[in-house]
């Protein structure tokens, strides 16, 4: 397996070669790997939790599981966009911008290897969901 240094050293016609792939396929079974480990022993504890009799202990202990799902729940979301990345490998898809079919950048993938457009695409989707946001908030509007 290459670093991340020698691999950021390619040149620029190598973008997405044979070898970068099995880089980020490794990054991301790794992560996948690391990340189903991690579900199932919150799971696990979630199992064994043990019902409280106390009425303070058993709005604490509610707030806590409630915490531990909607962590899980984000966690899940990862779980997914990695799997959605590794399929983007599969079809050669990986590393493309799914908006503007622009490379998106090793340098953006080291940091986000699920990432599916480019900064640009990914700076105008959040504009989007901010102007939503902000005409969904705003008084008869």
């Amino acid at each position: 397996m290459i670093s991340e240094a020698d691999l950021l050293a390619m040149p620029a016609d190598t973008y997405m070669n044979e070898v970068q792939q099995a880089f980020f396929r490794q990054r991301l079974l790794e992560q996948r790997a690391e990340l189903q480990q991690r579900i199932d022993e919150e799971f696990g504890q979630l199992r064994e939790q043990e019902p409280a009799s106390d009425p303070v202990d058993l709005g604490s202990a509610e707030e806590q599981r409630q915490w531990q799902l909607r962590l899980l729940e984000r966690e899940k979301k990862l779980l997914d966009k990695i799997d959605e990345a590794l399929e983007r490998l599969a079809r050669g898809e990986y590393g493309w911008c799914s908006e503007t079919g622009e490379p998106i950048g090793l340098r953006r993938l080291l940091l986000r290897p699920t990432a599916s457009l480019c900064i640009e695409a990914k700076e105008r989707q959040e504009q989007r969901e901010r102007h939503i946001r902000d005409v969904r908030g705003t008084p008869n509007g």
